[in-house]
């Protein structure tokens, strides 16, 4: 099904091809809001694939944008390392506390091997059913005719119900796990 192409999208596809490379910053979370921001990564692979931005907000940061060249910096922690941070804001100082997800082998594969068996396709090939059910309860609860937050209502509800299970979490506290992960994360968010 194609999109429909409002005034909006047509002026960011225009706008992410005519303004100068340097210009482009895909860090403006407005562009992701309004689901704008897929022209400037298109004009990023095709002309500056390790894009130099700039944000106001966050300073200098790089972007990576074809494949290839994604999957080279991952691969390759000897030189792009995760270790310290994996967002462009800065971690505050007073709060460093280390995450999975920004380590770096070895220290990242001696954890994951502690929670591989319960992820392992063997294993989730056991939960397939309960994910399939659980999802068709969540996607049969949706509002219809009306917006909503999908992200709440259907990612972190579904993430946090299996979370929940596979930690034996107490089911009815699961949203805990949503809120301590958002105070370990998030940074200067009112809303925390």
């Amino acid at each position: 099904q194609a999109a429909v192409e409002t005034s909006s999208t047509v002026d960011h596809q225009e706008r992410a091809w005519s303004m100068p490379l340097e210009d482009i910053n895909v860090a403006d979370g407005a562009l992701f809001q309004d689901d704008a921001i897929w022209p400037y990564f298109e004009r990023l692979r095709k002309e500056a694939p390790v894009h130099k931005g700039h944000s106001d907000e966050f300073g200098d940061y790089w972007s990576v944008t074809r494949y290839e060249d994604i999957m080279a910096v991952d691969t390759n922690h000897h030189v792009f390392s995760s270790e310290g941070a994996i967002t462009l804001a800065d971690p505050l100082e007073d709060f460093k506390a280390p995450m999975f997800i920004a380590m770096d082998p070895p220290k990242h594969d001696k954890q994951r091997i502690t929670v591989q068996p319960i992820v392992a396709p063997k294993n989730l090939q056991n939960w397939e059913g309960l994910i399939r059910e659980r999802t068709g309860l969540i996607l049969d609860e949706l509002p219809r005719g009306e917006t909503f937050d999908w992200v709440d209502k259907v990612s972190i509800e579904l993430t946090t119900m299996m979370l929940a299970t596979l930690f034996d979490f107490p089911f009815e506290e699961r949203r805990r796990l949503t809120r301590w992960s958002d105070v370990a994360t998030g940074r200067d968010n009112p809303e925390i």
